[in-house]
C-alpha cells in the first residue's frame, strides 16, 4: 500500500507547490504588476482629444448664438482648443461635454483690442459679447475678471492672461474714469479697473502658481500696488470708532449682486431719506430694474437726490464678498513681494511684511464684526461712513456671499471649527440646497423671492463658482474628516450645474430658478463664472504652487466615475497628465485601481486610492 500511494502523495505535493506559487504571484502582480503606461495615457490622450473635437463640431452648428467677439470661430476654434486647454474625459458624458462647452465659450471671449490710449495692442476676456455701457472701452468688464483669472490661467499659452492682467493693471482702465451713462448708478468716480469689485491680484497670484514669470511680476508689481490703494482709497470706511471702520464698503449693485436682501434689511431700517421702504412695500422700490423707476419719482428722492442715482439707494455695505477679495489681493501682494528677487531685500521684506500685516488686520476684523455667532453665519453690514441711511447696521439674513472667506482660505487655521457650522446651511433645504440648484439667499428666510431678477433667491452661476470652490477649500483645508456625505454633496451641485447647461443646446446665461430650473436665463454663452477651474482644482484637486511642485486630492465620490483623464496641462514649464480607473487590467484578479500622475510623459507620482493626497516635485 505504501508503495502505490507514495508516488501519488509526492505528485500532489508538487502540484499543490505550483499553485500556491501560482497564487503568491498572481496575488503580487495584482499589487506590483506596472500599468502599461505609454499605452494607455496614449489612449487617453486620442480619447479625450476626438471628443473634444466632435464635441466643438457640435457646438459651432449651434443657432442663434452670439458670433465670436474675437478671432477663435468655427474656422480655427478646434485647431486652437486643441493646443491650448487641458484635455478632459471622464465616464460621465455629461460633464464631459460641459467641460469642452466652457472652453468653446471661452474662446469665443478671447478679443484681441488696439487700445488707442497707449497705443498698445492687448488680449482681453469679454463676458457679455459688443461692448456694454457698463464696460471698459475694450468691452471686458471687472466683475467677472476674477472667475475668467481662475479659468483662463489654465491655457497653454500664457500670453492671453498675461496681457489680459497688463490692461487692467497699467492699461487704460487704470487710468480712464468708468464713463457715466444711463447705467452708471453712483455718484462716486473711479476708473474703469475698479467699477465692479473684483479679486484680480489675487488672479494673478494664482496664474503665476501655473505660469511662473519672475520678470514680468516684477514689473507688473508697482502697477498692482496702485491698483489696490484705488480700493483702499475709494472703498473703505473712514468713521473712527464705527464697527466697520478700515473695513471695504460697496454698493451691491457693483458687487455684481444687485438688489441684495442684506441690502433690503439695511433700507428698510432707515429712517430719513430711506424711509421709503417699509417691510410692506419694498418689493415696490428694490426688486429688479423696473422697481427704480418708481424709487425715482418718490417724494424720497426728490427730497434727497443724492440718496438716489436714478432710482438706485447710494446705500454702501461691507459684505463678506468684498472684504474677502481685499483680503486676497493684500495677500497675493504679500506672497508676491516674497517671490520678487529683483528687489533689493530690505524692499522686498518691508513690503511683504507690510502687505501680510495688512491682511491680517482685516481677517481679525472680518472674523470679529461679520461673523454672528448666533446665525453661525458671516452676515452684512451698512457702512459705518454712509451719508444716507443706517450706520454699522447687521443683516440677520444668510446669503451665499457669505462662504466668500472659504474661497481665500481665509478663516484662520487655528480655529476652523469655530466657524464650520456655517456650512450646515450649504446642505440645508431651508438653506441653500434646492431641487435644481444653489440659491443665493436661504430659504427659510420671509424674503426669500427666486422669482426676481435680483440676489434674494434666484441662483446665479457666478456665485455657484464661488462657493463650490469654498466648500472644497473647507474640506481639504480645514475639516477635520472629510467624509463619504462631505464629497458626495459636492458632487451632488456640481452635477444639477452640469445638467443646467441642458442637453440639446448646451449654454451658459446669467441666473437660472434653483426649485425647478431647466436651463439659464438671460444671455447666452456668457462668461461670468467658471467650470473648467471647478473640474480642474476643486473636484480633481490639482493644487498649484509656486514652488516647483504640486499637489493633487480629489475629493470626486469613488463610486461616481469608473475613470477621469486630466492632461495637457502647462504647468511651470512641464506636461502634466493625471488619470483615475477602478481597474486598469480586469484580466488581472485583485484591485487594480490606482491614481497615477505623469509629468513630461513619464510616471512620476500614483496611489491605489483615489481620494489621498498625493504630492508631486518637478525637481
Amino acid at each position: 500500500m505504501p508503495g502505490i500511494y507514495q508516488p501519488y502523495s509526492k505528485k500532489f505535493n508538487v502540484t499543490l507547490c505550483l499553485l500556491l506559487l501560482m497564487a503568491l504571484c498572481l496575488a503580487s502582480c495584482a499589487v506590483h504588476t506596472p500599468v502599461p503606461t505609454d499605452t494607455l495615457l496614449q489612449d487617453l490622450k486620442t480619447r479625450s482629444s476626438a471628443a473634444l473635437s466632435a464635441h466643438v463640431n457640435e457646438f459651432n452648428a449651434y443657432k442663434d448664438r452670439p458670433s465670436s467677439d474675437g478671432p477663435f470661430n468655427a474656422s480655427n476654434n478646434i485647431a486652437f482648443l486643441k493646443a491650448n486647454i487641458p484635455l478632459f474625459i471622464s465616464s460621465d458624458d455629461q460633464i464631459n461635454k460641459v467641460y469642452n462647452y466652457r472652453w468653446w465659450m471661452i474662446s469665443k471671449h478671447l478679443k484681441e483690442y488696439d487700445d488707442p490710449y497707449d497705443q498698445k495692442k492687448y488680449w482681453v476676456v469679454t463676458e457679455f459679447f459688443g461692448v456694454k455701457p457698463w464696460a471698459s472701452l475694450s468691452g471686458a468688464i471687472t466683475c467677472p475678471a476674477g472667475h475668467q483669472f481662475y479659468d483662463v490661467r489654465w491655457l497653454r499659452d500664457p500670453k492671453y492672461l498675461q496681457s489680459y492682467a497688463d490692461y487692467f493693471m497699467q492699461g487704460s482702465p487704470s487710468k480712464l474714469n468708468q464713463r457715466e451713462n444711463g447705467n452708471f448708478l453712483t455718484y462716486l468716480s473711479r476708473p474703469e479697473s475698479h467699477h465692479f469689485s473684483s479679486w484680480m491680484i489675487d488672479g494673478i497670484d494664482a496664474y503665476l502658481k501655473v505660469h511662473p514669470n519672475k520678470q514680468w511680476m516684477h514689473n507688473l508689481l508697482p502697477h498692482m500696488e496702485r491698483h489696490q490703494q484705488v480700493w483702499d482709497s475709494l472703498f473703505t470706511v473712514k468713521k473712527p470708532g464705527s464697527a466697520t471702520n478700515g473695513m471695504y464698503k460697496i454698493l451691491d449693485l457693483y458687487d455684481g449682486m444687485e438688489f441684495s436682501l442684506s441690502a433690503v434689511l439695511g433700507l428698510i431700517a432707515s429712517k430719513g431719506a430711506y424711509s421709503l421702504y417699509t417691510p410692506e412695500n419694498w418689493k415696490n422700490y428694490y426688486l429688479g430694474w423696473g422697481t427704480t423707476d418708481r424709487a425715482a419719482a418718490s417724494l424720497q428722492a426728490r427730497a434727497y437726490p443724492m440718496a438716489y442715482r436714478k432710482g438706485y439707494p447710494d446705500f454702501y455695505l461691507v459684505r463678506p464678498s468684498v472684504n474677502s477679495y481685499a483680503y486676497a489681493n493684500l495677500r497675493a501682494l504679500a506672497n508676491l513681494w516674497r517671490l520678487d528677487t529683483a528687489a533689493a531685500p530690505e524692499i522686498r521684506n518691508r513690503k511683504a511684511e507690510s502687505y501680510a500685516a495688512k491682511a491680517t488686520a482685516l481677517q481679525v476684523k472680518v472674523m470679529d464684526v461679520l461673523w454672528n455667532k448666533q446665525d453661525q453665519f458671516f452676515n452684512t453690514r451698512s457702512a459705518g461712513d454712509n451719508r444716507f441711511g443706517i450706520r454699522d447696521y447687521e443683516a440677520r439674513v444668510r446669503e451665499s456671499v457669505g462662504y466668500t472667506p472659504w474661497y481665500f482660505n481665509m478663516i484662520p487655521a487655528n480655529s476652523p471649527e469655530r466657524f464650520g457650522r456655517a456650512w450646515d446651511m450649504f446642505a440645508s433645504a431651508n438653506g441653500f440646497q434646492h431641487h435644481a440648484g444653489m440659491t443665493t439667499a436661504e430659504r427659510q428666510h420671509p424674503y426669500y423671492n427666486e422669482q426676481a431678477y435680483a440676489w434674494n433667491g434666484r441662483g446665479w452661476p457666478f456665485q455657484n463658482s464661488v462657493v463650490y470652490k469654498a466648500y472644497a477649500n473647507y474640506l481639504r483645508n480645514y475639516k477635520k474628516e472629510i467624509t463619504a456625505a462631505d464629497k458626495e454633496l459636492l458632487y451632488a451641485y456640481i452635477s444639477k450645474l452640469a445638467v443646467m447647461h441642458g442637453s440639446d443646446q448646451l449654454n451658459i446665461g446669467e441666473w437660472y430658478i434653483p426649485s425647478n430650473g431647466t436651463e439659464f436665463g438671460g444671455e447666452k454663452d456668457y462668461f461670468h463664472s467658471t467650470f473648467p477651474d471647478i473640474i480642474i482644482e476643486d473636484l480633481i484637486g490639482f493644487r498649484a504652487a509656486h514652488a516647483s511642485n504640486f499637489s493633487i486630492q480629489p475629493l470626486l465620490p469613488e463610486s461616481k466615475w469608473d475613470y477621469f483623464y486630466l492632461g495637457n496641462i502647462r504647468y511651470h514649464g512641464r506636461n502634466i497628465d493625471i488619470a483615475w480607473k477602478k481597474d486598469w487590467n480586469p484580466e488581472l484578479p485583485g484591485n487594480q485601481s490606482g491614481l497615477l500622475v505623469w509629468v513630461d510623459g513619464k510616471l512620476a507620482a500614483q496611489s491605489k486610492m483615489l481620494n489621498r493626497r498625493l504630492h508631486v516635485s518637478l525637481r
